[in-house]
């Protein structure tokens, strides 16, 4: 098997929190692996390590909030990234409120879209969502420094990342 770190540590992409809530059970967790795959129509693809609960959630999940983080941010990254679902309600320790379709919005998120499941993509260790986005907000009055790769070396996943 071939090794890609030497293509990714040069990568420092944002990293995301990913919510979902299905059959009165809610999630949340810090993903890295998420893109925009699409511009008409538009799509967006966000990866879930099947070891989450957060995973689990969204397997049964008619849509999936995704939400931009600042780099600031790092109590929200280290909850969502290094907490475990399966020990602590993460979205107990943090104000949210309900959007379309009764997505669960991170208030102090600074932008923000919700993506109804089109489809699920086995991708190995990762589950792919592509996501039929249905509403967005941006509440930054700027452009902000958003939270990356690079931002979150010190936090130890809540599950082992393979």
């Amino acid at each position: 098997m071939i090794d890609l770190d030497p293509f990714t540590d040069l990568l420092d992409y944002p990293m995301y929190v990913v919510t979902a809530e299905a059959d009165g059970e809610r999630a949340g967790c810090l993903v890295g692996f998420a893109s925009q795959c699409s511009i008409r129509p538009a799509r967006f693809m966000v990866w879930l390590s099947r070891a989450n609960r957060t995973y689990r959630v969204a397997e049964r999940a008619e849509r999936l909030a995704v939400h931009l983080m600042r780099r600031d941010q790092d109590r929200l990254a280290r909850l969502f990234g290094g907490e475990t679902g399966d020990r602590t309600d993460k979205l107990s320790e943090v104000p949210w409120h309900r959007r379309p379709g009764g997505s669960l919005i991170l208030d102090e998120a600074p932008a923000w879209f919700v993506g109804r499941v089109e489809k699920r993509v086995d991708g190995g260790d990762h589950v792919g969502f592509l996501l039929a986005p249905e509403a967005t907000e941006n509440l930054a009055a700027d452009r902000t420094t958003l939270l990356t790769l690079t931002d979150t070396h010190a936090i130890t996943p809540g599950h082992p990342a393979d």
